[in-house]
């Protein structure tokens, strides 16, 4: 059985927190895309995790990990998780953790260029997260990129490395006028963080093949979600990478293999983190009062995240990008305190009323149409099953199963791992 668990809108939707809670049911956790420019929140009896590059199936000791060749993996940050982990008792090992050979490297020249163009940018910025995801991606697709297997052969990757590092320094002094960038301080860093991590890079192409063909349940894990996507998504406020759950045997290394399902994660409300249009986006005490009840800050920057009602335009239309077979409704108890819940149900443009998600312009001036379900007005954070729900809470998540077209298994009351029930 193949699963993918993707999220529906911005990201921020609770992967993490669902791919903990399914990774019980299988034999292996892959994530296929991305790098440390988001972050997924885990909360178990170990303790409380932010992972950004370790797939979060990584909690469960008999679990096997892989880092897929669709990542892309700052070495730095992934032996500062790695220690996290292990010095709160969690094992990572060779045995639980293999990363890709053709995953590619994150390098701090990478990080510099995000650095410098958002600086150059000013106002009109991306909201890059400035981790050097969309430097190092561009590198990929130029050809110009190191990968994971490089760093079992240091004579070759130094060779390559100094002919990239040339390329760079063109646009590094000439362009933007920064100092330099030295092989040599490149090559320490790869020694400093990648020499540990030579014990974790195979093929996990083969590795994955095999597991499946002897029948291995595999959860692939995506970062971010469909209306970040590279070519779906609200371009150019994207990753730098797929989202979508097609892509994940492709980006885990098995594009000879398809999907059993698709879970899509969809918030009780939308959160969106980073800069480009969010229609439902609200503002001042409003928009305070749901942050702070929902704890929206970025597990990966700190940032605190917009928010603002459900979106069903979005989500329908996430919904369809993912291929959602079920839905996973996160943080329903965060609504709690609402007396009136609004939801948006369609768009205004112009003079003309959409219930299909815009692009460009359109999505620009966009603004919402709103319906308002009763709230419920307690604290459902010990539900544990249907027939614990209040009518109102129930109510609504019947409401948003119509309104995206797909059926709500599961739903999230809390962050506790045990804090769900199923539908």
């Amino acid at each position: 059985m193949l699963t993918a668990i993707t999220g529906i809108n911005w990201g921020d939707e609770g992967k993490g927190r669902m791919v903990d809670l399914l990774s019980e049911n299988y034999d292996i956790v892959v994530r296929y895309q991305g790098g440390n420019n988001a972050g997924h929140t885990v909360v178990n009896p170990l303790g409380k995790f932010i992972l950004n590059l370790l797939p979060s199936g990584i909690l469960r000791p008999e679990v096997v990990n892989v880092m897929g060749n669709g990542m892309v993996i700052d070495l730095e940050h992934l032996m500062g998780e790695i220690k996290n982990l292990q010095d709160a008792g969690v094992p990572v090992s060779p045995k639980n953790l293999k990363i890709s050979d053709k995953a590619v490297i994150c390098l701090p020249y990478h990080k510099m260029l995000d650095n410098l163009e958002e600086d150059r940018l000013g106002d009109a910025k991306f909201g890059s997260t400035r981790r050097g995801i969309a430097p190092v991606y561009g590198d990929k697709y130029m050809k110009r990129a190191l990968r994971m297997g490089d760093l079992l052969h240091p004579a070759a990757m130094e060779k390559r490395l100094a002919s990239a590092v040339e390329w760079k320094n063109l646009l590094v002094e000439g362009g933007y006028h920064a100092e330099p960038i030295t092989v040599e301080s490149v090559m320490n860093w790869l020694h400093t963080y990648g020499d540990p991590l030579k014990e974790f890079v195979c093929d996990t192409s083969v590795y994955l093949d095999q597991a499946e063909k002897a029948g291995k349940k595999i959860l692939f894990e995506a970062q971010l979600g469909a209306l970040r996507d590279i070519d779906f998504g609200i371009y150019p406020y994207t990753s730098s990478s797929s989202t979508i759950a097609a892509y994940a045997p492709i980006g885990a290394g098995i594009p000879n293999h398809k999907l059993s399902k698709s879970i899509g994660i969809m918030k009780a409300y939308s959160s969106c983190v980073g800069e480009g249009p969010f229609t439902v986006e609200l503002f001042g005490e409003e928009a305070d009062r749901l942050r702070e009840a929902g704890g929206e800050y970025g597990a990966a920057t700190g940032r605190p995240r917009r928010v603002g009602p459900f979106d069903c335009v979005a989500s329908r239309y996430g919904v369809r990008m993912q291929g959602a077979d079920e839905i996973a409704l996160t943080k329903l108890d965060v609504l709690s305190y609402l007396d009136k819940i609004p939801v948006c149900v369609g768009y205004q443009v112009g003079d003309k009323r959409t219930d299909n998600f815009p692009t460009g312009e359109d999505l620009e001036n966009a603004k919402p149409i709103y319906d308002y379900l009763p709230g419920w007005k307690c604290d459902i954070s010990r539900c544990r099953r249907v027939q614990d729900l209040p009518k109102a809470a129930l109510d609504y998540i019947h409401y948003l199963e119509k309104a995206v077209g797909c059926r709500i298994t599961y739903v999230s009351v809390g962050a506790e791992r045990d804090q769900y029930l199923v539908m």
